[in-house]
């Protein structure tokens, strides 16, 4: 009983001092920010800030960033452009503009279609190297 008891307390302190540096860990990462879309609800476009640190900019690397929309089937309905450049933000590799806030457009149409997305719930994935965040909207005619 006393080596069960020992081993608990060993275990506890090694989960307790190595909570601290994931504490660490994430806070030394750079803040992406994924903001709502706006409108939301919206009919027929809407469009979508995100912000990038300027650390993910330093050494002359560029992130790669890719901004997808699905449907709740988790079907791929739709990847936004980039305001200002036109470019699919399908990892594309971003510039920094000086402010780190970007917009993506998306016209309210299904990817390769001109046919309008149906009324519903929509999910939309920010990935920029790697690292992924999600914001829902709602379309609404």
């Amino acid at each position: 009983m006393k080596l069960f008891a020992w081993a608990l307390v060993t275990l506890g302190l090694t989960v307790a001092a190595s909570a601290p540096a994931v504490a660490q860990e994430q806070q030394q990462r750079p803040k992406v920010e994924l903001g709502q879309n706006y409108p939301n609800p919206f009919n027929p476009e809407t469009t979508i800030p995100f912000t990038l640190p300027e650390e993910l900019f330093s050494g002359g690397e560029k992130p790669v960033v890719s901004l997808r929309v699905y449907n709740v089937l988790a079907q791929l309905v739709a990847i936004p452009i980039l305001q200002g450049s036109g470019d699919p933000l399908e990892n594309l590799r971003v510039e920094w503009n000086g402010t780190g806030r970007y917009q993506a457009y998306w016209d309210g149409k299904v990817l390769r279609t001109d046919r309008e997305a149906a009324s519903g719930v929509y999910v939309y994935q920010l990935t920029v190297n790697g690292q992924r965040f999600t914001g829902k909207m709602t379309i609404v005619k």
